[in-house]
């Protein structure tokens, strides 16, 4: 079995599409995961698969929150071994004094990168931008909400992503790290 992390978009942000935690853990047991563990109360799960590609998997976790929860979801997997890849191809990650300031943009496929590219016009120094191999990463130096780029990412220009900051990329790490034991 592999290991994968999905990364839902959107959800338990102010008061709609408000999804359970325990019911999310519930939901993916149901399809036949096993090892299933939440990170926060953001959409993050660690889980162990048996078969499927991550888009597979991805389609069939979104589309059991609608029938199960009533809720339209984006839902994004990522292989454990990718995730691994994006936190060493992240640029950022010695200088970034705040790990909450630097946002991770992780998307269904490489080819949505060029949608996220979008944002760099709306960098501005200090601000930092590099789009990588499989994520975009964005340096919110004097805060997210502060940002253009930032606010961009996170909002209709990065709609084909979901953000996660770098502190809870880390935490996903150890989370993957406890799972692989």
């Amino acid at each position: 079995m592999s290991i994968y992390i999905a990364l839902l978009r959107g959800i338990n942000v102010g008061k709609a599409k408000r999804i359970a935690m325990a019911d999310l853990r519930t939901l993916l047991e149901g399809l036949g995961h096993t090892g299933v563990a939440t990170l926060l109360n953001s959409g993050n799960v660690v889980f162990k698969a048996g078969k499927g590609t991550p888009k597979k998997i991805a389609a069939d976790i979104s589309a059991a929150i609608a029938t199960q929860l009533g809720i339209e979801v984006p839902v994004i997997v990522v292989p454990a071994k990718d995730l691994a890849l994006i936190a060493e191809d992240n640029p950022f990650a010695n200088t970034a004094a705040d790990p909450s300031r630097l946002l991770i943009a992780f998307v269904p496929d490489t080819s949505a990168l060029s949608a996220v590219s979008a944002i760099a016009p709306l960098v501005v120094a200090p601000e930092q931008f590099h789009v990588g191999t499989h994520a975009a990463y964005l340096h919110c130096a004097r805060g997210i909400l502060d940002s253009k780029a930032g606010e961009a990412l996170v909002g209709k220009a990065g709609k084909a992503a979901t953000t996660r900051n770098w502190g809870t990329v880390q935490k996903l790490l150890a989370l993957v790290e406890k799972a692989d034991a």
